[in-house]
């Protein structure tokens, strides 16, 4: 019988689920049995994984027996339900909702920024948002030479953060804008093609705000352990398939200049300066897209700070990869030595 850990992917038919295998394959992350596990109807339903056919099974209170490491990827309210059901039956459980992320006694890591934190974990570790994990991959470095006082962060969101009936909905109904048909939206509260809005979460009427861009301030903070940095944010969808883009401009304790970033940024491990100002070529989603890297550039300074301690700059990562799957699998290898020896 294989040692090779047995793992379970829950919410395996959807956007991030299929990057979960893709992810685990392409890294040649080694799996003894890999469990497929999805709403009731999607169960019967087959997938190939490194040769072999898999049956997808109905998400069920037993499911988890003898799983050593179940990957989530199904919505909050299914990790709420069945992650301590897992960690009950002896898995871990690495979750991409945000149903743990602020919880005092869940790990929420970056492995690149604060995979040591992967060994306090009790049984749970959460994925950080997407938009927070694209900011924040090449932020931290520079915060750890120069502390970031204030950020002001500027999202453009893809459509795979909604799921894969957004990015559905996103190709149908520009299908349907060229061709002059009417498109009936079923995911999102606005018209897709060719149009821009307010990120799909709920405002708080109070200060204005939608939930990404709170998970965004307070994530930030958790994972860089410094509740006084000053952080606004806007997060909107725009219409592009996977790979989310970001507007920052931050500000450091010190004066720092657009070399001494880039200088940073160059040995950053998961980020990629692509910052070619005579061609005007700087991070699209295109190319972001499908690949594991965070794209930086744009970066300058920010003359509205005439003291010389701010830099905007411009960012793209893949929301499917680093933003979800890829981070998660991140975490997964860390486990045999960290938390599972």
């Amino acid at each position: 019988m294989s040692d090779d850990p047995v793992v379970a992917i829950a919410g395996v038919t959807g956007a991030v689920g299929a990057e979960f295998i893709a992810t685990l394959n392409r890294r040649g992350f080694r799996v003894g049995r890999l469990k497929a596990l999805a709403s009731r109807r999607s169960a019967g339903r087959t997938l190939s994984f490194r040769g072999e056919t898999i049956v997808v099974e109905e998400l069920n209170e037993r499911s988890f027996d003898g799983v050593d490491i179940a990957l989530f990827s199904a919505g909050s309210t299914v990790s709420k339900r069945f992650s301590p059901i897992a960690v009950e039956a002896g898995a871990v459980v690495i979750d991409n909702s945000s149903a743990f992320r602020m919880d005092p006694d869940v790990p929420l890591v970056i492995p690149e920024i604060n995979g040591w934190r992967i060994r306090e974990h009790k049984g749970i570790i959460a994925v950080p948002n997407c938009s927070a994990i694209t900011a924040l991959m090449p932020l931290w470095p520079i915060h750890r030479q120069n502390r970031i006082r204030r950020l002001i962060i500027s999202t453009y969101q893809a459509a795979s953060g909604a799921g894969a009936a957004a990015m559905e909905e996103l190709v149908e109904s520009t299908r349907a804008s060229l061709a002059g048909q009417d498109y009936q939206r079923k995911v999102l509260p606005h018209p897709y093609a060719f149009n821009v809005f307010n990120h799909d979460t709920r405002v708080d009427p109070e200060t204005g705000y939608n939930e990404e861009e709170t998970k965004v301030i307070r994530e930030t903070r958790k994972i860089f352990e410094d509740d006084r940095i000053a952080i606004g944010v806007t997060c909107v969808r725009v219409p592009v398939l996977r790979a989310h883009c970001e507007a920052i401009t931050f500000e450091c304790e010190r004066p720092i200049g657009e070399n001494e970033v880039r200088e940073i940024l160059s040995r950053a491990p998961g980020v990629r300066i692509v910052d070619d100002r005579a061609k005007n070529y700087f991070p699209m989603p295109i190319d972001a897209s499908g690949q594991d890297d965070v794209l930086v550039g744009r970066i300058r300074k920010d003359l509205s700070d005439p003291a010389g301690h701010s830099i905007s700059m411009f960012v793209a990562a893949d929301q499917l990869l680093k933003g979800a799957a890829l981070n998660a699998v991140q975490i997964a290898e860390l486990l045999p030595q960290r938390a599972m020896a």
